[in-house]
């Protein structure tokens, strides 16, 4: 323990860990020249790409003009957490209560070990050495009072000095000359460096109370970091039972029907297990491995839970996706995996007083489907954000998670609202026409409604009326038939792609709600209305 009650923390640091575990699947050397890119920036490079003056924040096109070798790999976020079980397993064989704070880094408590191992440094020597036991280069340790103070350590380690031990209460000491923006929060350390404090020590001596006062919760918290008292606890993850079914075909066999029966075994036992657990599985990964050496893996998604039938299903239908529904294989399978990737308590996919849940039959026949079909042949709407009408569709595969391209939380200036909160609470309309439909729109006096560049009307919009051109794809009743405007909103003018004098584009937009309680949206462009969508 450390001053009042800090806890001695040792953090495992693998440095470079995206680099290392995408490298680990593709087959490549973590020494060759790697970037690793999330959203087209540099996220992790290896140590000979960093030679080479690739650096982390770079943009893809930056980084290989240093080097020209580079090899350029996408994060997967997924594979780097599944690529990191590994390591904490091998670390949970010599010493328990691991916690795992991101993939490449893990902290645990220092007492247990070096009270086993003698000391502290022999206790971190001893985790290193069977890492490299494990194939894992590289890792280095820290070791302080709290997981903040030992990860710093673990970072200004160095290759030849793997281990930095920073003596009992003298975390506040080694943080205060390290960078402000250790602390990861970026909008705090921008004001802290306008107010001229760029270390942590510059941080740490203002008083906490006015800390809290000026900045909030997250700025009280951060100042405890940068005073060394981390007092956060160190807690060992739960491991989870070995849930993983596999079946060995010796000899291979060729025949859907054969696979399917033999799979019913190990997908019985699989939700027994669960059920002793009090799990469901939401989530199931399939792997087939083939006569060929290759392993064919898809993941299947279920709207509640799986039973046995269901995991010998989704089997025989990963088996028969190749396009065609015979039961030949083209390849004779060798092996199947089933692995839950998530599990939940039962009691969060229970049924209410009234029941609920999506229909099963359907989810089954529109999933049959798919795996007739192809993973993107079966798709479903989700609404996402975006300031058009059509832009703001997002057609997700079947089965798949309901995120959507455009994220719904972020501002979106210039975006359509609904026309009444109370009548329509949704902020996209419920049906977008595939093709805009042309209309007039009359003001009182019978003139057709027109916006000037300043955004004024020629006249109130009173009536419109409806021109489907041919091929619009669009049946509407009674074309040419004038519809009264109960009441209307608008104009929103936008201006798009303003740079370019070829593409631009400007228009207005406007809400109408005609007397059967119908609104719509229309727009209007170089004098041309349109129809653009409605909501019923």
């Amino acid at each position: 323990m450390g001053e009042r009650g800090l806890v001695r923390t040792m953090v495992v640091w693998v440095p470079d860990w995206p680099v290392v575990a995408v490298a680990g699947v593709t087959g490549r050397s973590p020494d060759e020249a790697i970037a690793v890119l999330e959203k087209g920036k540099v996220l992790a490079t290896s140590a000979a790409a960093r030679a080479e003056g690739v650096r982390r924040g770079q943009r893809a096109r930056d980084a290989q003009s240093r080097c020209p070798e580079l090899v350029v790999l996408k994060y997967d976020p997924v594979l780097d957490a599944r690529a990191f079980d590994p390591v904490i397993s091998c670390l949970e064989a010599i010493t328990p209560g691991v916690q795992v704070i991101r993939p490449g880094m893990c902290a645990l408590k220092a007492r247990g070990p070096a009270r086993f191992y003698g000391s502290e440094e022999a206790a971190a020597e001893k985790l290193l050495d069977r890492l490299e036991t494990y194939d894992v280069q590289g890792s280095r340790i820290g070791i302080a009072d709290g997981p903040f103070a030992a990860e710093q350590a673990a970072r200004v380690s160095s290759a030849r000095t793997r281990v930095h031990v920073v003596p009992p209460d003298g975390s506040p000491e080694f943080l205060a000359p390290l960078s402000i923006d250790l602390l990861e929060q970026p909008t705090l350390t921008d004001l802290l460096r306008r107010l001229g404090l760029r270390t942590l020590g510059a941080f740490a001596e203002l008083p906490a109370t006015e800390v809290l006062t000026r900045f909030g919760p997250d700025g009280a918290f951060a100042h405890r970091l940068a005073r060394g008292r981390d007092d956060r606890p160190v807690t060992g993850r739960e491991i989870p039972p070995e849930l993983t079914r596999t079946l060995d075909f010796e000899p291979s066999v060729d025949r859907v029907d054969q696979v399917a029966f033999a799979v019913r075994s190990i997908a019985d036992e699989l939700i027994v297990r669960l059920t002793e657990l009090g799990l469901v599985c939401t989530t199931l990964r399939v792997e087939v491995g083939t006569e060929s050496g290759r392993v064919h893996e898809r993941e299947w998604l279920h709207p509640r839970w799986f039973t046995a039938a269901d995991v010998v299903d989704r089997v025989r239908w990963q088996l028969q996706g190749s396009g065609t529904a015979t039961s030949e294989l083209t390849s004779p399978v060798v092996r199947i995996r089933l692995i839950p990737e998530q599990a939940d308590p039962v009691g969060a996919h229970a049924d209410g007083l009234w029941g609920g849940g999506p229909d099963e039959r359907i989810h089954r026949a529109l999933s049959r489907v798919q795996s007739m079909l192809g993973h993107g042949a079966v798709r479903s709407v989700v609404i996402g954000g975006g300031r058009g009408f059509a832009e703001r569709q997002t057609l997700i595969p079947w089965g798949d998670p309901p995120v959507p391209a455009r994220p719904t939380d972020q501002p979106w200036p210039g975006a359509v609202t609904g026309p009444d909160p109370k009548r329509w609470p949704a902020l996209a309309p419920t049906t977008i026409f595939p093709e805009p439909i042309p209309a007039k729109v009359y003001a009182a006096d019978g003139t057709l409604v027109s916006v000037t560049a300043r955004g004024e009307l020629s006249g109130a919009p009173s009536a419109f009326a409806l021109q489907p051109a041919h091929g619009a794809g669009v049946q509407v009743a009674d074309s040419n038939k004038l519809y009264p405007i109960s009441s209307w909103a608008g104009p929103w003018p936008t201006t798009e792609r303003w740079w370019d004098p070829v593409t631009a584009s400007r228009q207005a937009r406007f809400q109408f709600q005609t007397a059967d309680t119908r609104a719509w949206l229309f727009t209007l462009h170089h004098n041309t209305w349109q129809a653009q969508a409605t909501y019923d």
